[in-house]
């Protein structure tokens, strides 16, 4: 391997492996780097700066699963929490989850959704991550199998280009316990990303796809580089990097930004 260089100092760094292979480059790594908390990338040159980020919302640019801090507001946080838990390990199919947990949710006012979004917070890096992918000329979306009155707002606080979300169902000011049909998972993040890649004119290989749970392992495995951010086990097996320790900024790293480029 080749001598460090040092995108951020002490922070992150890039290893020259060569013509080494990626999977033979890893594991050298590993080694090298042994007993030293860190996390890890290999990643080659070519179209190493993506020109589309596609994130997922809960749990990945935001610290907390929405639904969950909604049902918490209702009244009936552990019952839905448990629901949550199961779908993002992969347990449970995701559109039957979401439209249990919602169903948990019926007669509750609309007012909830408001107190809910108080409680939504970025994850550190988030910012950073789409304005400096944004001023390199990448298209960013927010792809969630949340709502869209949570995408709305969280898209707008970290600068996203686009959003896509489900609709609750409110009728008189209440929710119904129903979620508009059909309910957008995995599937249809994979298919969001193919069509804004095709609609931009980006290949599948300058993508970037960043997310936690099972339900977005489909567009992580399509995307030129996916990345599970403190994954669970289903999503780790199918993202090419796995991010255990470091914030959202280590997407940029990974990319070869360097610390001075970041757009704040």
């Amino acid at each position: 391997m080749g001598e460090p260089d040092w995108l951020a100092p002490g922070i992150a760094c890039d290893l020259a492996f060569g013509s080494m292979a990626r999977p033979a480059a890893t594991v050298a790594a590993r080694s090298a780097l042994e007993g030293i908390t860190v996390d890890l990338a290999a990643t080659a040159l070519d179209s190493r700066r993506k020109r589309l980020l596609l994130a997922d919302m809960d749990a990945t640019i935001i610290h907390q699963e929405s639904l969950d801090e909604l049902a918490a507001v209702a009244g009936v946080g552990a019952r839905v929490a448990d629901v949550t838990a199961r779908a993002m390990a992969g347990e449970i199919d995701f559109a039957t989850s979401v439209r249990e947990r919602v169903g948990l949710l019926a007669g509750q006012p609309a007012t909830l959704l408001t107190e809910t979004q108080k409680r939504l917070s970025l994850r550190p890096g988030a910012r950073e991550l789409v304005a400096t992918m944004r001023a390199d000329g990448a298209v960013t979306a927010l792809v969630s199998g949340g709502f869209t009155v949570f995408a709305r707002q969280i898209a707008a606080a970290a600068g996203f280009d686009h959003y896509e979300a489900n609709e609750l169902e409110i009728i008189d000011e209440l929710l119904t316990g129903k979620v508009a049909e059909p309910v957008l998972g995995g599937p249809h993040k994979e298919a969001t990303l193919r069509r804004l890649a095709t609609e931009n004119d980006i290949a599948l290989s300058e993508t970037i796809v960043v997310g936690d749970g099972a339900n977005d392992r489909f567009a992580i495995a399509a995307a030129g580089l996916g990345v599970a951010l403190h994954g669970k086990a289903v999503l780790k097996a199918a993202a090419d990097v796995s991010i255990e320790h470091a914030d959202l900024t280590s997407l940029l790293y990974i990319q070869g930004y360097r610390q001075a480029e970041f757009v704040t």
